[in-house]
C-alpha cells in the first residue's frame, strides 16, 4: 500500500526511547515503521508496523528498507536509534568488543543511510536524525568506546548534512543526556577485567547507575525527535532534555582545564 502520511523509520524500537519515539511520532501524525532485532516478540503498538532489523548485518538493513518502501511507498523520516554500550576501561576492552560496538552505533547507522538515501533523493525531501548523546562531544572516563562511536557519528552526521542539504534533505542530530532506560545493565561489560582498574571501574558503574536512575524520561528525548523531524527550520543539533541543554553549554564556553577538573570530580577520579 501507500500513502500520503509521512513516514517514519525508527531503529531500535522495541523499548526505552524508541518505543517512545515512536509513539510521538504516531501522535504527530506520522505512519511509523519500528524496527527490532525480534518483532515478533515486540508488544504492539498502534499506530506503529514492526519489523525485524539487526542494523549490524547489510543483508538485515535492505530487508527491512525494501519492505517498507513496499508497505508505504516512502520514508519521510529515518530515526537512527538502535544502539548498544559498553562500559569498562580502555585497556580493559578487546579491540573485537569495540568492533562490536561500533558495528551498531556507527556502522549500522551508515548502512541505513546509505540505503535509505537513494529514495529520499528521489523524492527530493527527507530527514535523517542520529541519535547521539552528551558523549558525543564530551569524554567519558571507562565508557570510551561507547563515547569514541557516538564521537564518530557526530562528524558523520555533520558532514553528511552538507552532502545531502541542496538534494532537500538533512542529517541531524539528538544528544540526550543520561536517560531512564536500561542503558548500564544492558551495556557490555569488560571482557578482559584488569586488577588496576577495579576499584575505580566500581566507582564509576556507581555514578553511572546513579545518573541513569535520575536521569531523563525517554519521553523527553522523543520530543526532541518529533522537533527534529517537524521543525520547518530545524537545527543541526538538538539537545534532549535541559541536562543535555547545560553540557552542551559549558563544554562551548568553560574553559577545557576547568572541565576537565569537573569530569574528575563527578566521576570521583583522584588527580
Amino acid at each position: 500500500m501507500t500513502t500520503d502520511r509521512p513516514v517514519a523509520l525508527v531503529t531500535g524500537a522495541s523499548s526505552g526511547t524508541g518505543r517512545e519515539t515512536a509513539l510521538a511520532l504516531v501522535a504527530a501524525g506520522f505512519d511509523v515503521v519500528g524496527t527490532s532485532r525480534d518483532a515478533a516478540r515486540v508488544t504492539p503498538l498502534d499506530g506503529v508496523a514492526f519489523l525485524d532489523l539487526d542494523v549490524a548485518g547489510d543483508a538485515s538493513v535492505t530487508a527491512a528498507v525494501q519492505e517498507a518502501i513496499g508497505r508505504f511507498g516512502r520514508i519521510d523520516v529515518l530515526v537512527n536509534n538502535a544502539g548498544v554500550g559498553s562500559i569498562g576501561a580502555a585497556e580493559e576492552t578487546s579491540a573485537v568488543r569495540a568492533q562490536a560496538v561500533f558495528d551498531t552505533n556507527s556502522f549500522g547507522v551508515m548502512r541505513m543511510v546509505t540505503e535509505v538515501l537513494p529514495y529520499m533523493r528521489a523524492q527530493r525531501h527527507g530527514r535523517i536524525i542520529n541519535i547521539s548523546s552528551v558523549l558525543g562531544f564530551m569524554p567519558q572516563p571507562y565508557m570510551a568506546v561507547h563515547a569514541a562511536s557516538k564521537h564518530a557519528i557526530e562528524g558523520y552526521s555533520e558532514s553528511l548534512d552538507h552532502e545531502v542539504r541542496e538534494l532537500g534533505i538533512r542529517s541531524l542530530l539528538v544528544q540526550p543526556a543520561y536517560t531512564r532506560t536500561g542503558f548500564e545493565t544492558n551495556s557490555a561489560k569488560p571482557d578482559t577485567p584488569l586488577p588496576a582498574y577495579a576499584r575505580q571501574r566500581l566507582t564509576v558503574d556507581r555514578v553511572m547507575a546513579e545518573a541513569v536512575r535520575d536521569g531523563d524520561d525517554p519521553a523527553v528525548v522523543a520530543k526532541a525527535i518529533v522537533a527534529a523531524a517537524t521543525d520547518v527550520k530545524p537545527k543541526q543539533r538538538h539537545t534532549a532534555g535541559p541536562t543535555a541543554g547545560r553540557v552542551s553549554t559549558l563544554r562551548r564556553f568553560v574553559p577545557a582545564r576547568t572541565f576537565d577538573k569537573q569530569i574528575r570530580k563527578i566521576n570521583q577520579l583522584a588527580g
